[in-house]
């Protein structure tokens, strides 16, 4: 783990963004207490589209238009 004060992260960001990236674990400490970790980002995995299809299912009611008292408290009334 390296640790660094908020103005050092603020002019060596580039550095510290490439340290994070080669899996290094950066603290950005205020005043000596860690305020932050700066950590590299897992890729997300690829979108799948319809993953749920056929998982879910609505009953027919679900499309009904709503009951006008439902209706008023949507609408702030």
């Amino acid at each position: 783990m390296y640790t660094v004060n908020v103005h050092q992260a603020k002019t060596q960001l580039s550095r510290l963004l490439a340290r994070a990236e080669a899996g290094e674990e950066v603290v950005i400490a205020r005043r000596g207490e860690p305020v932050v970790r700066l950590v590299v980002c897992k890729p997300r995995g690829a979108r799948q589209p319809d993953v749920l299809k056929g998982k879910i299912a609505f009953p027919d009611s679900f499309f009904d238009p709503l009951p006008e008292d439902e209706l008023a408290a949507w609408e702030g009334q």
